[in-house]
């Protein structure tokens, strides 16, 4: 019989991942400028007039694919580190550990596959707000306030990581920096790449604007906020170690 704990883990990360595919979409719907990490997918698929969660989908499964990549050259490096210094002791963990990793990367496959599934249903349900730059700002602010909470509750249960998120741990990991600044490098660099695919394929910009200024600051923001009122608790609650 499953603990009563381990539904509440599964509930907490399946209902953050539904706040973040929401916070995204009603992000994208203010017509302000998208979040960084999803600003790319976005601006290919309003370029090319493609569905954006299947854009987003196939986005997430090249960060995927360069987590395994990147997981794999540390792997090589650590187990040649390990051989090297004799600890032949260490191996089957090393091993071990490595094949986690992988599965978890796998995973995010499928993951996204459902994840972008939302997205859609979302874009359908969720009218734009019209013109009015009040009410577009406060969509804004929702769709900021959603993904923030929606990305700190599914990291928060340790579960599978959403590619966004994976693909800057494991970057991180790889260069040995914290993830804080690893992220805002991703950031920038997603940025760049909007900049340059609006300029050079539709000559104007898409998907970046103050919303996106406010997305990399605002999401940081409450994401801190949220686990210091609720993380705790949430964690103990859902038997997370």
């Amino acid at each position: 019989m499953i603990q009563k704990s381990t539904l509440l883990r599964i509930l907490f990360y399946v209902t953050g991942l539904l706040c973040l595919a929401l916070g995204i979409i009603l992000n994208t719907k203010s017509g302000l400028g998208v979040s960084p990490i999803i600003s790319v997918s976005y601006s290919i698929a309003t370029i090319l007039k493609v569905n954006f969660g299947n854009m987003t989908f196939i986005l997430y499964a090249i960060f995927v694919l360069i987590e395994i990549v990147l997981h794999s050259i540390r792997y090589l490096r650590t187990e040649k580190e390990v051989k090297k210094q004799e600890y032949k002791v260490l191996q089957p963990t090393v091993h071990k550990s490595f094949s986690l990793i992988l599965l978890s990367d796998l995973l995010q496959l499928p993951l996204s596959l459902v994840f972008t599934r939302f997205m859609n249903l979302f874009s359908d349900w969720i009218p734009a707000p019209g013109k009015n730059f009040g009410i577009r700002f406060v969509v804004l602010l929702a769709g900021i306030l959603l993904t923030g909470i929606g990305a700190a509750m599914s990291l928060n249960m340790r579960i599978i990581p959403n590619p966004g998120d994976g693909i800057v741990q494991a970057i991180a990991d790889f260069i040995h920096k914290p993830v804080g600044f690893t992220k805002n490098c991703f950031d920038l660099v997603n940025i760049c790449i909007t900049i340059s695919v609006g300029m050079i394929f539709a000559h104007r910009l898409i998907g970046v604007g103050i919303g996106t200024v406010v997305s990399v600051l605002g999401v940081g923001r409450v994401i801190a906020a949220f686990n210091h009122f609720f993380m705790e608790r949430m964690v103990a609650t859902a038997g997370v170690e």
